[in-house]
C-alpha cells in the first residue's frame, strides 16, 4: 500500500484537491495584495475569518469534547485541534486556566513557501482580529482576549500568542494585542491534547484534511460577492482559478493517479476525477462529432453556500480552464450549469 491509497479510499486524490484550494486561497490573497493593495487584502480576510468563526468555531467545540474548559484553553486547544485535523502544525501550551498558548511554527502553512513574503503585516492581523480576537464574543466571555506575540510575516519564528481572560471586560479594541518583547514556552506533545484515534481514523483525517483547505475558498467565494459585487468579484475568483489551474494541473493530474493523454478525452476523464476527489459523481460520454461531455450530479464545492450567486459558478470554472490550458491549450471547452431542485447540475463539453 503506498501513501496514496488506504484500502480502497484515494488518500492522494483527496491530497491533491486539499493543495489545490490551499494554493487558491493564497494565491487569492497575493493577487488582491498585488493588484488593489493591502488594505483590500486584509479586508477580504477579515471578513473570512469572521464567516469561518461564526460558522464553525461553536460546533467546533462541541465537536472536539472542549466546551467543559476554562476559556482561554478551550480556545486554544481549539486551535490546536481543528488545525492538527486539518494538517497543520501548531502547537499548545498549557500555562493556566486562564492563559493558554498556540504557536504556528515556521514553515507557515496558510503562506505556503514563497508565498510569506508577499503577505503583508496588515493581513495576518486582520485573520487574528476576525477569529482569535472574537473568541470571548462567541463564548459570550467578554473579558477573553488574545495576545500575539510574534507574526511570521514580521520575520519571527512564528505567529504565536495567547488566550488571556483578564479580570475586566475589554472593549473592542483590547481584544487584541501586541506583546512583541514575550516568548511562548516550549511545546511539550506529552502534555498536548491529542485526538481519539477511533473517533478520527486515517480515512476521517484525509478527507477532513481536504475539507479544511476547501473551507477556505467556500469561505471567500461569498465573501468576495458581497464585498465587491458579482462582476468584480466573478473576475478576480475567476483569474485566481485559472492561474491556480494552470500552475497546479500537472501536480493534482499525478495526485488523481490518471493517465491523461493531451486531448479531449484525456481532459474529461480529468475532470470527471476532479470532481470524484470531492465527492461527486460524473458521467462522460462521447458524441458523434468527437467532443466529450462531462455531466456532474452535484456540487460538493458548492454546497451549504446560502448566497450563491452564477457568476460564481463561471469564477469557480476558472480553475478547470486553467488546468485545460495547461493539458492542452489547443482544445476547446464550454461549461454551463443548471439547477434541477436544489441540487446544480455541471456541464462540459471538450472539443478538439
Amino acid at each position: 500500500m503506498n501513501d496514496d491509497q488506504f484500502g480502497d479510499e484515494p488518500i492522494g486524490a483527496w491530497r491533491a484537491v486539499a493543495e489545490c484550494y490551499h494554493a487558491y486561497f493564497t494565491g487569492l490573497v497575493l493577487y488582491v495584495t498585488t493588484r488593489h493593495g493591502a488594505a483590500c487584502a486584509a479586508e477580504l480576510v477579515y471578513e473570512i475569518f469572521s464567516r469561518q468563526r461564526r460558522e464553525r468555531f461553536l460546533p467546533g467545540l462541541e465537536k472536539l469534547n472542549l466546551t467543559g474548559l476554562p476559556h482561554a484553553v478551550a480556545a486554544a486547544q481549539y486551535h490546536y485541534l481543528s488545525n492538527h485535523i486539518g494538517g497543520v502544525a501548531v502547537e499548545y501550551m498549557y500555562e493556566s486556566d486562564r492563559k493558554a498558548w498556540i504557536r504556528y511554527a515556521a514553515p507557515r502553512w496558510i503562506w505556503s513557501g514563497t508565498a510569506l513574503c508577499g503577505v503583508a503585516p496588515e493581513v495576518s492581523r486582520a485573520m487574528l482580529q476576525g477569529w482569535h480576537a472574537q473568541n470571548g464574543t462567541m463564548l459570550a466571555n467578554p473579558r477573553l482576549g488574545f495576545v500575539c506575540t510574534k507574526q511570521t510575516v514580521d520575520g519571527q519564528s512564528g505567529l504565536e500568542g495567547y488566550y488571556y481572560e483578564y479580570e475586566r471586560d475589554l472593549l473592542p479594541h483590547e481584544r487584541l494585542r501586541f506583546a512583541r518583547e514575550e516568548d511562548a514556552p516550549d511545546f511539550d506533545a506529552a502534555n498536548a491534547p491529542e485526538l481519539p484515534i477511533d473517533q478520527w481514523p486515517t480515512t476521517r483525517l484525509a478527507k477532513a484534511h481536504r475539507n479544511y483547505a476547501m473551507e477556505y475558498v467556500r469561505s471567500a467565494f461569498p465573501t468576495a460577492l458581497q464585498l465587491w459585487g458579482a462582476d468584480e468579484a466573478g473576475h478576480r475568483l475567476r483569474m485566481v482559478g485559472k492561474m491556480i489551474g494552470m500552475q497546479f494541473y500537472h501536480e493534482i493530474a499525478r495526485g488523481l493517479g490518471g493517465d491523461y493523454k493531451a486531448n479531449a478525452a484525456g481532459f474529461a476523464r480529468f475532470i470527471a476525477d476532479f470532481g470524484a476527489a470531492h465527492g461527486d459523481a460524473s458521467q462522460v460520454e462521447r458524441h458523434l462529432d468527437g467532443s466529450f461531455e462531462v455531466r456532474q450530479d452535484g456540487c460538493a464545492f458548492m454546497a451549504g453556500i446560502e448566497e450563491w450567486h452564477p457568476v460564481l459558478s463561471t469564477a469557480w470554472n476558472g480553475l478547470i480552464e486553467g488546468a485545460l490550458q495547461a493539458h492542452n491549450r489547443r482544445l476547446g471547452m464550454a461549461f454551463s450549469m443548471q439547477t434541477v431542485g436544489a441540487k446544480p447540475s455541471l456541464l462540459w463539453k471538450v472539443s478538439e
